[in-house]
């Protein structure tokens, strides 16, 4: 049993998992309009773009313990539970009660 071979895969499956979660809110960011970035009082999109960018690319290559993975990992949190709430209740789908034809 090869304890430090398996808990270097370990970390592998999981910067991969975390890139892959990078690439989502990278998507994610660019398919929202560029006007909900500033009705909700954030950044623009090309910035969020270019952070969220930046730090996918650097959770692949740095992986999520190091130097520089911790703060791209914070970057992409930071979109999840700030700036896409935001923009997502500034575009009209973040309320729980639409449903597919509008409120109820």
């Amino acid at each position: 049993m090869d304890l430090v071979g398996d808990f270097s895969n370990v970390l592998y499956l999981v910067t991969l998992a975390l890139a892959a979660v990078g690439v989502f809110a990278l998507i994610d960011a660019a398919i929202r309009p560029a006007q909900a970035y500033v009705a909700a009082g954030k950044l623009t999109k090309p910035a969020w773009l270019a952070i969220i960018g930046i730090s996918t690319f650097v959770l692949y290559l740095f992986g999520f313990i190091s130097f520089f993975g911790i703060p791209a990992l914070v970057a992409v949190i930071v979109y999840f539970v700030d700036v896409r709430p935001a923009v997502r209740n500034v575009t009209g789908g973040g309320s729980g009660s639409v449903g597919p034809y509008g409120p109820w």
